[in-house]
C-alpha cells in the first residue's frame, strides 16, 4: 500500500501484521480533519492488502495514545459543519470495525474523546498502565460524536457509559478492565509486544474462520438474538465448506500444527 501519509506510520510486517501509529505527538496524536481522512483512507488500503492479517494501532510518544479531537477545528464549526466532521469521524471509524481483520488498540497513554471513540472502534484493548481513557465532550459543551455514545455502551453497559459520558471523567487501567472496557493491562515497556503476540496468535488460526468471526459478531451483535443465530447458522455453515476446515480438522486427529491456507 502507499505511504503517503502525513500524520500516520504505517507498516506491515512479514509476520502479517500491519501497524498504524498516528502521529502528531506534538499535539499529543490528536485527531484533525487530515488525520481522520488518513485514517478512512489508510484502513481502506488495509482491508484490501493481503500482507495484512491483524493491525495494530498506537500513538506516537509515551503520554498518549490520542488525546481527542482537535479543540482548534472544533471551536470554530458551525452546526453544519459540526455534523459532517461527526460523520466522517464515523466514517473513519466504522472502516476500522469492518476491516474484516482483526484490529487491536495499543494504548499506550491518555485516549480521551476521539482517541477514546478510536480504540472503542477497534476489536480488542490492551492498555499500558499509565493509560487513562475518558470521554469529556460534556466538559467543552458538547458531546461524543465519533461514535463514543453508541459503541462505549455496547461494550460496558449502558449504566457504565453514562457514568462515564455524563461525568466526563476519565477511568485508569484497572477501572478499563473491571468495566470490560479493555482486555488487558501491562506495563508500558510490554504493552507492545503483549500485542504482537495477541496478533500473532489470532494469525495462527483460520483466517477464513477469522473473517467470518468477526462478520457473526459484529452483524448479529446489532441484531434481535433470532436474527443474530441465523446470521451465525449461516456462516457456520459457509465455512465448513472451505479446506481450512478440512485442514483444521485433520490436524487435530493427528495432533499436529494447523497449516491453513485460507481458501
Amino acid at each position: 500500500m502507499s505511504q503517503d501519509f502525513a500524520n500516520l506510520r504505517v507498516e506491515i510486517g512479514g509476520d502479517r501484521i500491519a501497524t498504524v501509529t498516528i502521529s502528531r505527538p506534538a499535539v499529543l496524536n490528536a485527531l484533525d480533519d487530515a488525520t481522520i481522512a488518513e485514517i478512512d483512507r489508510c484502513f481502506a488500503a488495509l482491508a484490501a492488502d493481503e500482507r495484512a492479517g491483524a493491525i495494530i494501532v498506537t500513538g506516537a510518544g509515551e503520554k498518549a495514545f490520542v488525546a481527542g479531537a482537535d479543540i482548534r477545528e472544533l471551536a470554530s464549526q458551525s452546526p453544519t459543519e459540526a455534523r459532517e466532521r461527526a460523520r466522517a469521524g464515523q466514517r473513519a471509524f466504522d472502516r476500522i470495525e469492518h476491516a474484516g481483520k482483526p484490529v487491536i488498540a495499543a494504548v499506550n497513554g491518555f485516549a480521551l474523546g476521539g482517541g477514546c471513540e478510536l480504540a472503542l472502534a477497534c476489536h480488542l484493548r490492551y492498555l499500558s498502565n499509565t493509560a487513562r481513557l475518558g470521554l469529556p465532550e460534556v466538559s467543552l459543551g458538547i458531546i461524543p460524536g465519533f461514535g463514543g455514545t453508541q459503541r462505549l455502551q455496547r461494550i460496558v453497559g449502558r449504566g457504565r457509559a453514562l457514568q462515564m459520558i455524563l461525568t466526563g471523567d476519565m477511568v485508569s487501567a484497572g477501572e478499563a478492565v473491571a468495566y470490560g472496557l479493555a482486555n488487558g493491562v501491562v506495563p508500558a515497556e510490554e504493552l507492545m509486544p503483549t500485542v504482537r503476540k495477541v496478533a500473532a496468535t489470532i494469525l495462527s488460526r483460520g483466517p477464513v474462520a477469522l473473517r467470518y468471526a468477526l462478520d457473526a459478531t459484529l452483524r448479529g451483535g446489532e441484531a434481535p438474538l433470532p436474527e443474530g443465530l441465523a446470521i451465525e447458522a449461516d456462516l457456520f455453515g459457509l465455512v465448513s465448506a472451505t479446506e481450512d476446515v478440512k485442514e483444521g480438522m485433520s490436524a487435530f486427529l493427528e495432533k499436529r500444527a494447523a497449516r491453513f491456507s485460507g481458501r
